[in-house]
């Protein structure tokens, strides 16, 4: 992330507490980073043959009123400016940036199978409740086979691994190290 994604971020989070808007555009950039997956529009965004104003009547024509007029506004001048390939890495440290402001910490859960909702919200209510996270928690789930069974926790510099290939691997470990004597 460069250091203009930043400065424009935090300039965005400086005007939308100023205004009293920071939830609703966190709500507008969380829309945009999932309109930024698209592929076609994420390439539109860093191509330089489309021009400015063109880009300008798609981002009216997906968002128009439906987003914050501090939002909106935010996206013209970054437009106009010619910054519309930065707007991902923008939006990626405005939403680092609010969960700093809000201290909400991301947890990544990695898990064989599909986690339950029932589980995630236990795991999150169990990390609320441990005192390992000061503040919310922000959990994110991934699939990995694998792992087997079990789940893998990530949140900050801590790793906690309760997975299936991880005892396995421990295991081997273990029996690498075996002091049994082969032809006896």
């Amino acid at each position: 992330m460069s250091r203009v994604s930043a400065r424009y971020a935090k300039a965005l989070i400086d005007l939308s507490v100023e205004r009293g808007q920071l939830e609703k555009v966190y709500e507008d950039i969380q829309g945009f980073i999932k309109v930024a997956e698209n592929r076609d529009f994420a390439n539109m965004l860093q191509s330089p043959i489309v021009k400015g104003d063109k880009k300008q009547s798609i981002f009216n024509a997906i968002f128009g009123d439906k987003v914050e007029a501090t939002t909106k506004a935010f996206f013209d001048i970054i437009i106009k400016k010619g910054r519309e390939s930065e707007l991902s890495d923008i939006a990626t440290a405005f939403v680092g940036q609010y969960k700093a402001i809000k201290n909400i910490s991301t947890v990544t859960l990695t898990t064989a199978t599909p986690a339950s909702d029932d589980m995630v919200a236990a795991i999150k209510a169990k990390l609320e409740a441990s005192g390992e996270i000061s503040g919310g928690v922000d959990l994110q789930t991934e699939v990995d086979a694998d792992l087997v069974g079990g789940f893998v926790l990530k949140f900050g510099d801590k790793l906690y691994d309760a997975s299936v290939a991880n005892q396995l691997k421990q295991l081997k470990k273990e029996f690498s190290k075996n002091a049994y004597i082969k032809n006896f």
